[in-house]
């Protein structure tokens, strides 16, 4: 049976009430969630676990990430409204318009390493009144017309740590949010740029796809 519009509002208010349960989560994030119409970025054959708190597949050997995650990246990377914010790892361009609820339209920019994942990607976000600048490339390499970036997070495993051009593209004080490492092994950081390098912190153990 297909869900109406109001059994998906429905879903999803009750996701948002989950989180606010299950972690120390701002208000301006969950209220990002709450807005942000998951099952849009979904295979249409997996839009009835759109609301479940977990990973799901998207193709080309990527998934959208669990909404608690991307809740997490969004409060860590700390940004407000007329940030600019890097993105690396479209995917599916559920996370970036999370970002975009809060930071506003015009200061998203992503890459995505798989062109028809960010075919795909912008036209979604673009259908669905999402202003991000979403660019096919190596992510490795950033974004750099658009920087200097207020933070930057990662939806893909670095394992060797956010390269160079990642952090340099990020001003003095800003954030950058990343899943680090390999396998089983993986860490979420937070790096703070400053300006004789970067201060790390680490938030818990993580699984993400790895860096192409």
């Amino acid at each position: 049976m297909t869900e109406t519009d109001e059994d998906l509002a429905a879903s999803r208010e009750r996701l948002v009430e989950q989180l606010r349960r299950r972690h120390d989560l701002s208000e301006r994030t969950l209220a990002a969630i709450g807005s942000v119409p998951r099952h849009e970025f979904v295979p249409a054959d997996r839009q009835s676990a759109a609301y479940a708190d977990r990973p799901l597949p998207i193709g080309h050997d990527q998934t959208i990430s669990a909404p608690h995650m991307v809740a997490i990246m969004v409060d860590l990377i700390e940004v407000a409204e007329g940030d600019r914010v890097l993105e690396v790892g479209t995917g599916c361009g559920y996370h970036a318009a999370v970002v975009a609820e809060i930071v506003g339209p015009g200061n998203v920019y992503t890459v995505e390493y798989v062109p028809d994942l960010a075919d795909d990607a912008r036209d979604r976000l673009d259908r669905l009144g999402y202003d991000v600048n979403v660019r096919a490339g190596d992510g490795r390499e950033g974004y750099p017309d658009g920087a200097p970036f207020d933070a930057a997070y990662l939806t893909c495993a670095a394992p060797e740590g956010v390269p160079d051009p990642i952090i340099e593209q990020v001003r003095e004080g800003g954030q950058i949010v990343a899943p680090v490492g390999g396998g089983i092994s993986q860490r979420l950081v937070r790096l703070t740029v400053e300006a004789d390098g970067v201060d790390r912190e680490e938030h818990g153990g993580v699984r993400f796809v790895p860096m192409q």
